[in-house]
């Protein structure tokens, strides 16, 4: 189920989905995300825009409750970051507190945002990259980066001026920084891994 809050690549990450045979299931409403099996957070655009939007529509708690129940969660670039404590974006913004840490702008001296193909390295072995080789190329839109206090949580880095954390696992948890409908087979690799893991029989 992917979860409509009004910001982002929401119709392009559907449509990768349905290129894998799945038609997801579109919804802003707390209802349907508390019946989920599977979710998956989008997003692109400004966090505080896209945390203000969850929460008047009232999802935060069926989020935050869905990740505790153990429902397959899958955050992807701003869907990533809401998952962390605060965000530095134009002024400090409460996330939704899954993760701790923050969400930091990169420094001075680095082109922002950082966009176009560069490398995932991983660096715990999680469903997510099974079968995709390690320094796999993935496509990047992001001014900010999440910087989580707890190093275990990071599954896998990128480097642009800094060693960036570039997709987080924890649990039933899992969130990338890039882009999986503009990474081609490489995002095509993990989302297909995603619905492995939430119980999706897919060929291949």
């Amino acid at each position: 189920m992917l979860i409509d809050y009004g910001v982002g690549n929401l119709r392009s990450v559907y449509m990768a989905f349905k290129r894998l045979g799945v038609e997801a299931r579109v919804t802003s409403e707390a209802a349907e995300i508390r019946r989920a099996k599977a979710l998956v957070l989008p997003g692109v655009g400004a966090f505080g825009d896209a945390i203000g939007n969850v929460r008047a529509l009232g999802l935060e708690e069926p989020i935050l409750s869905a990740v505790r129940d153990g429902v397959p969660f899958f955050g992807i670039c701003v869907g990533m970051q809401l998952l962390f404590e605060v965000s530095e974006e134009m002024g400090e913004h409460r996330g939704l507190g899954i993760l701790a840490g923050r969400v930091r702008r990169f420094s001075h001296g680095l082109t922002v945002p950082h966009m176009g193909w560069n490398q995932i390295h991983q660096a715990q072995a999680v469903p997510l990259w099974h079968g995709l080789p390690d320094h796999s190329y993935a496509y990047f839109v992001h001014s900010y980066y999440c910087a989580p206090e707890d190093p275990t949580l990071i599954a896998a880095t990128t480097d642009y001026g800094i060693d960036f954390c570039s997709a987080v696992a924890q649990g039933n948890l899992y969130a990338i920084q890039f882009h999986p409908e503009k990474s081609q087979d490489v995002g095509e690799r993990i989302l297909r891994n995603f619905l492995k893991v939430a119980g999706y029989a897919l060929p291949g």
